[in-house]
């Protein structure tokens, strides 16, 4: 038994009926997507009174019952679950609801066809049956998936209200004893529930129909301890299933009743699935019987003079009926790929049948239900190929269809000439459109056909080879295309079927007794069919255009337009098809589409005179001479469009007699090919320019009778336009025609008198002088034509810069017309003339001396003459462009005026004719060396017609450095003791340690590498002494004002200075320490003449300094002398400089028997344990026994300590005695060695004895 449910009321939608589909002339019971059909019985609503109105005026308002409003919203859910449609690719376990009564009736299976109660019995729908609709040959009626659809269902739900006992009789409290009456009459009423249920399972039972009972009870009902009694009681007299066939349900919310419906059809949709295979297994049986029982046996004819018997149906016939209820059934079960492999057997078995005019005679009712059902098969096939995607069988089912039966239309008599086959041919286009369209509002994605991509790469070289093959090899008729590339089809067949009809008409003169469908066809209002498909076909067009213009309108939308436009001409609706040509021809003009809209202006005009709009006549009239032949009815006659104008002319008046008509043809073809040709480009002001202006007819139609009465030529700059007036009395039949306008002054209107009359192809020359008292650039902007007949005044405006369709003509300019004699330009035409000032003459040069040196400021000396015969005053400008070089700075100035970039506006003055003027401008530039680039700019202004003119240089100065300075450093070790660890001095501020620091010997070396030379008055050092770094002493301290001299190029210059430096306390590997000063150098510059340029200033800075970084170190302090037999003493200072590791050392002096000392004191040593930061001091007495320069004797200094291995795998010295050697550095006598312990090691290059061969000899006397 199915547990309680509990539910409340929701909202759902009510249910529509379903829509109709456009494709209405076949049943929809045959293109309906068919899904699983449940009867819904007891939720009808039942019938509210009106209410009574209240007197009471504080009367509360009544409430709905909960179960009516819980009925009315199950109603709704269930009905909105699924509605029939065409296009439904959704697998999902949903029904078809509908809605009936509790006592509603199924249809019976099968009824007897004799009278006899032992004959066989057939359904109703059978052909066997006498009384059915298919009797005797008939294959598959509409009203046959009707009784499947409506009639009866998969499964049944019947909803119950449970009953409940009235409220006196519910105990008040568990404890409690029953009523004694409740569960009688509770057991009475569901007796009585039980006895409903169990006639209606009854009835289901016998068709095989699963019947599901939903109780309908207050959730009151639902904590009732004698539910689950009363609900086995139901079950067991009501016969019904253990599997969900008894629910309980009360009202609930929107959401939970939700999930009882979708739970419901769920627990639902497996009986139904098992209900239609049931019915394809009967079918198919049958089928199979059938197919065995079947012989090839044809009854024969009757007797002369008797009634032909009818026929029964052909087994093909029956295979097609088995094949699609088999089909039906599968749709049903959703089971799509079985359906469609049903229904191509069904539409092959048909193919059969129509092949044979034996098995369906042509037009016969049984022959029209066949075409209509294997219509409709076609376009299942179709739509189920859809489903999967498969795009390509689709289209070739639809075309395959459609070929095939336009060949039985032939064999039946119903060709291309009949209007019956294009009705045809036109409602399979449209069938198959709609049922893309239906596609596409849902699931359908149309293919995208688009050229095949570059190669990606050589990887996929052959797979881009295959798709590029593809593609070349593509039919576009295999290609499934947008709805309404469909649409136009069955427009254009419907096109075809109307004129055909119409050639039946002419033809039978009124006797049509005798042709099928020609009444009907008579009512056919064909017009509003196609314009409703070309309808269609535009806005899909629209809507599914990859490619599009400006206005969104693709060409093939516009074709489609142009069609619509055609059809409401061809209807009478001449004002429809105007408003469409005026939308269509506005693209057409623009993208110059001629051959498209030579035809359209020709039905454009018929509707205009049909419409008599005189006006619109005249203008579509001059646009068809724009185009020429090819527009009129009459294309032979090359006269007849102007006829057609003349005669519009001089019948009608206009609308309006004060303002002409005015024929824009600025986007469409040009009457005239016009050609403006200047002989110069450029004039001075009050210079006279020629010019030429050529108007060429066409060559294809003839405008010689026009009666153009004048032309207005329009220049730039000018108001009034140069008129040309025609000469009424003059003939001038020669193809070039010369009209002179003379000197045209640009300020002066003009007016002139020429024969504006043009034979075909023939070329008026307009020719004149143009000038100007000002600056302007100089043109013909436009030029309009008057033409003048009775009442009528039409201005034609001529784009010049438009051509005509064909062939480029090169411009020329006439110099003759007896005999006519062009001349070709060589530098091309001018198309308009900059009129200017006549320039003023100024010589403009630069005087100066390259390279420039850095630090210098660099002389240029701009000289400016006057060859004007005008006095002009000078305005100077210079732009210094940024250099390339990096941290270059640099600085123009001329007088006064400094700038980093730009000077501006400096007055030279008024230069008289002849006169020269010079300007000194003064570039210092420092950094590094390059080029220095400059603008110069020299203004001219003449005081008299304030014309201005422009002189521009530029300048590239190569800058290099004067002089160059190199760098040598030593850095050597401070003789004077370390600090104590104790020592107070160094926790002062201004304490300065250079114990580990030491000092540094600088030596400077200065070149002068200029090509010039140089004067140097001062060369000193500047001391920028800092917290690590401070300058002891320098070899120029005393004779800095004693090296004044000339260095020329090549010389050097040496200078020497001390530093004393002082280490961070915790240095990093690579912390530079700045330089404490910069070497200053004034000087001057050696002129070619021998003068002194003016004095300059180079700054050198002293170099980075980087000591290195001693770990343990030993300092040996001699004498640099020693008398004989005299001791000296030999001080050994050891100092770990270390910052946290300790050392233990041993001294070895190794005296010699070839030594020239005798040694006092230690030959072996230990040293106390170093601290970081300590020294320690050992002394010798040596007592010299040789003169000369003698060696002292070797001292050797090791580093016992055997902590602090490089790593954990390292190995400790085998024998005891070996270390680290440390050097021995004598710091008055030797660069300063280092031998920095790293993690306990030297490097490589300080293995083994580190002995004083790197300590000069002493000198010993006498």
């Amino acid at each position: 038994m199915e547990g309680p449910l509990v539910w409340r009321r929701t909202q759902c939608a009510p249910t529509s009926p379903p829509t109709r589909s456009t494709m209405n002339s076949y049943p929809p019971e045959l293109l309906v997507q068919l899904a699983p059909v449940m009867f819904i019985a007891g939720l009808d609503v039942p019938a509210v009174p009106e209410p009574v109105p209240s007197t009471a005026p504080g009367s509360p308002p009544s409430t709905q019952d909960p179960f009516t409003s819980l009925t009315v919203r199950l109603r709704d859910a269930l009905l909105s679950q699924r509605i029939a449609a065409i296009w439904q690719p959704e697998k999902s376990k949903t029904f078809q609801a509908v809605s009936v009564d509790k006592d509603v009736r199924f249809p019976p299976r099968k009824i007897p066809i004799s009278p006899d109660p032992h004959g066989p019995v057939h359904s109703p729908l059978s052909p066997l049956t006498p009384t059915s609709p298919l009797h005797p040959d008939g294959l598959v009626a509409p009203i046959w998936v009707r009784k499947h659809t409506s009639l009866v269902p998969s499964v049944f739900v019947l909803f119950i209200r449970l009953y409940e006992s009235p409220p006196h009789h519910m105990p008040a409290s568990p404890l409690d004893p029953p009523h004694p009456d409740r569960e009688a009459e509770e057991r009475r009423k569901d007796a009585e529930m039980s006895a409903e249920i169990a006639l209606r399972k009854k009835s289901t039972s016998e068709r095989g129909i699963k019947l599901t009972v939903v109780l309908m009870a207050s959730r009151k009902m639902l904590d009732d301890p004698a539910l689950d009694a009363r609900l086995t009681f139901i079950r067991r007299q009501s016969g019904l299933d253990y599997r969900a066939a008894l629910f309980v349900l009360s009202p609930v919310s929107p959401s939970e009743l939700s999930e009882f419906v979708k739970s419901l059809q769920q627990a639902l949709y497996e009986p139904a699935v098992e209900y239609y295979t049931s019915h394809s297994k009967r079918v198919r049986r049958k089928r199979n019987r059938h197919a065995q029982a079947a012989s090839s046996y044809v009854p024969p004819l009757p007797p002369l003079g008797t009634t032909a018997p009818a026929r029964p149906l052909r087994p093909e016939g029956w295979t097609v009926r088995y094949e699609y209820k088999m089909a039906c059934f599968a749709e049903f079960r959703g089971e799509y790929e079985v359906a469609l492999k049903h229904y191509q057997d069904a539409y092959s078995s048909l193919l059969t049948m129509f092949g044979s005019t034996a098995i369906l005679p042509p037009r016969t009712k049984r022959w029209a239900e066949a075409k209509v059902l294997a219509d409709c098969i076609n376009l299942k096939i179709c739509k189920l190929y859809l489903y999967n995607n498969e795009h390509a069988l689709a289209l070739s089912q639809h075309t395959i269809h459609t070929r095939r039966f336009s060949d039985f239309s032939r064999g039946w008599g119903i060709g291309e000439e009949t209007f019956e086959f294009w009705s045809w041919i036109a409602r399979q286009h449209r069938a198959f459109a709609e049922l893309i369209e239906q596609g596409t509002k849902s699931t359908l994605i149309l293919p995208a056909h688009q050229p095949a991509g570059a190669v990606p790469g050589p990887a996929s070289s052959a797979l881009a080879e295959l798709d590029a093959l593809r593609v070349l090899g593509f039919n576009p008729a295999n290609a499934l295309q947008h709805p309404g590339f469909y649409y136009y089809m069955a427009a254009q067949a419907t096109e075809r079927r109307h004129a055909q009809f119409l050639a039946i008409v002419e033809s039978l003169e009124g006797n049509s007794a005798n042709i099928p469908g020609f009444a009907n066809e008579k009512r056919v209002d064909h017009f509003g069919i196609v314009l409703e498909l070309y309808t269609k076909a535009y806005e899909l067009f629209k809507k599914h255009s990859p490619f599009s213009n400006g206005n969104g309108q693709g060409r093939l939308t516009l074709r489609v337009a142009g069609r619509i436009a055609g059809t409401y001409y061809a209807a009478g609706k001449f004002d429809m098809a105007v408003r469409f040509f005026e939308r269509i021809a506005k693209t057409y003009r623009r993208e110059r589409w001629g051959a498209t809209l030579r035809p359209l202006l020709a039905t454009w005009y018929k509707c205009a005179q049909r419409l008599g709009d005189v006006e619109l006549s005249v203008k579509i009239l001059i646009e068809m001479l724009a185009h020429g032949s090819g527009v009129s009815e009459h294309e032979g006659d090359a006269g007849a469009l102007q006829e057609d104008l003349l005669a519009v002319l001089k019948s009608t008046v206009p609308s309006s007699h004060d303002v002409p008509l005015t024929i824009d043809l600025s986007d469409s073809e040009p009457i005239f090919d016009a050609s403006v040709i200047f002989w110069s480009s450029g004039a001075f002001v009050g210079e006279c320019v020629a010019f030429q202006l050529s108007l060429t007819a066409p060559g294809d139609v003839s405008i010689s009778a026009l009666p153009f009465s004048s032309l207005a030529i329009y220049f730039s700059h000018k108001e009034e336009p140069v008129i040309v007036h025609h000469i009424v009395d003059a003939v001038d039949d020669a193809k070039i025609q010369r009209v002179d306008l003379g000197d045209l002054p640009l300020e002066i209107s003009a007016t002139a008198q020429g024969y504006l009359r043009w034979e075909k192809a023939a070329t008026i020359v307009f020719v004149g002088n143009v000038s100007s008292d000002v600056p302007v650039i100089l043109a013909i902007d436009r030029a309009v034509l008057t033409l003048r007949e009775g009442n009528w005044t039409v201005e034609i405006p001529i784009d010049l810069s438009a051509a005509r369709d064909g062939p480029t003509l090169t411009p020329r300019w006439l110099i003759s017309t007896d005999p006519v004699q062009f001349v070709p330009l060589r530098c091309g035409s001018a198309v308009d003339v900059t009129v200017s000032y006549r320039p003023h003459n100024l010589n403009v040069s630069l005087i100066y001396q390259v390279p420039a040196y850095l630090d210098e400021e660099y002389p240029i000396v701009i000289s400016i003459t006057n060859e004007d015969d005008r006095a002009l005053d000078v305005i100077l400008d210079i732009l210094l462009q940024p250099s390339e070089v990096d941290e270059a700075v640099n600085d123009i100035r001329v007088d006064d005026e400094h700038s980093q970039n730009l000077v501006k506006g400096i007055t030279i003055g008024a230069i008289a004719p002849g006169a020269t003027t010079l300007k000194t401008l003064y570039l210092t530039s420092t950094g590094g060396a390059g080029d220095r680039v400059l603008d110069i700019s020299i203004q001219s202004r003449s005081p008299v017609s304030r014309d201005t003119s422009e002189v521009l240089r530029t300048l590239s100065v190569p800058t290099v450095a004067p002089m160059s300075v190199e760098y040598g450093v030593k850095y050597l070790h401070t003789p004077r003791p370390l600090p104590g660890l104790t020592d107070l001095r160094t926790y002062e501020s201004d304490y300065w340690d250079d114990g580990e620091g030491g000092e540094a010997l600088i030596n400077a070396r200065m070149t002068c590498t200029g090509p010039w030379g140089l004067s140097v008055e001062t060369v000193r050092l500047s001391r920028k002494n800092g917290p690590h770094a401070k300058v002891l002493e320098c070899s120029l301290d005393e004779d800095e004002d004693d090296v004044t001299s000339d260095w020329l190029p090549g010389d050097e210059f040496a200078a020497v200075c001390r530093v004393d430096l002082s280490l961070e306390d915790e240095p990093s590997e690579n912390d530079a320490i700045s330089g404490p000063g910069e070497f200053v150098l004034l000087w001057r510059r050696l002129l070619p003449n021998g003068d002194h340029g003016p004095l300059n200033t180079s700054r050198f800075p002293l170099p980075d300094l980087l000591p290195p970084r001693p770990g343990i170190v030993a300092l040996l302090e001699l004498p640099p002398s020693a008398k004989l037999h005299k001791p000296i003493h030999a001080h050994l200072t050891i100092r770990n400089h270390h910052p946290t590791r300790t050392a233990s050392l041993t001294v070895q002096l190794e005296p010699d028997a070839a030594d020239a000392f005798l040694v006092a004191g230690q030959r072996n040593a230990r040293v106390p344990t170093l601290l970081p930061g300590a020294e320690a001091q050992l002394v010798w007495s040596l007592v010299p026994i040789e003169c000369g320069f003698v060696r002292v004797p070797k001292i050797r200094v090791t580093d016992k300590r055997k902590a602090g291995l490089a790593s954990p795998t390292e190995q400790p010295p085998v024998i005891e005695d070996e270390g680290v050697p440390v050097p021995v550095i004598a710091p008055r006598r030797s660069e300063k060695v280092t031998v920095e312990m790293v993690d306990g090691a030297a490097p490589e290059d300080a293995l083994g004895t580190i002995d004083t061969g790197g300590i000069g000899p002493i000198l010993v006397l006498p």
